[in-house]
């Protein structure tokens, strides 16, 4: 188990994981411009689990969780830190947010209630949904552009139908099903 556990993508999946408090932290002390940058570095580690994880063929079960319960860790301390430092864009762009931080919080619900777990599909609609929204989280909080928060709420509102859709379909929990089409391509769902 330890040697499934200490593998480099996994060991970067525990750091994220450990960048949650920080991130809370620095929300708590206003240091928004450390926060922002912080929150960069958090991604660039989402993305450089799985590329590891790929590149050294080290794709495992235990990984595939860890990847998804950071992402579920970092999301909803992303939701609290911007209440904590920008309550005005919470509140200026609440349908915005209610839409992106509940595509997030309900496909999990949903595969806690089916599965008892969380799901962990990883789907291509969500990659891009997870890009935009990071993108436009940036620009808006960094005071740059705010049209791009709506986009990414959108994107956010067709993955998670497309991740529920996956849940309601399967009769058993899978892990890296890249979209609802390719399910539907499989023999037994």
């Amino acid at each position: 188990m330890q040697s499934i556990l200490l593998t480099p993508p996994n060991l970067v999946s525990l750091l994220r994981l450990l960048m949650a408090p920080l991130l809370l932290w620095l929300a708590l002390q206003q240091h928004a411009q450390l926060y922002l940058l912080t929150v960069v570095v958090t991604i660039f580690t989402d993305v450089l689990d799985g590329f590891l994880a790929r590149s050294l063929n080290q794709i495992t079960v235990l990984g595939s969780q860890l990847d998804s319960w950071g992402d579920f860790l970092i999301y909803t301390t992303l939701a609290l830190c911007t209440w904590l430092l920008w309550p005005e864009l919470v509140q200026d762009y609440w349908a915005a947010w209610l839409v992106i931080v509940g595509s997030f919080t309900l496909p999990t619900l949903v595969g806690l209630v089916k599965f008892g777990s969380i799901t962990s599909y990883h789907t291509w609609l969500v990659k891009i949904a997870v890009a935009c929204t990071i993108l436009s989280y940036l620009l808006l909080c960094a005071g740059l552009l705010q049209w791009p928060i709506w986009l990414a709420a959108g994107l956010c509102l067709l993955a998670a139908t497309e991740e529920i859709a996956i849940t309601l379909t399967l009769r058993h929990k899978r892990a890296d099903i890249r979209s609802i089409l390719q399910l539907r391509q499989t023999r037994d769902p």
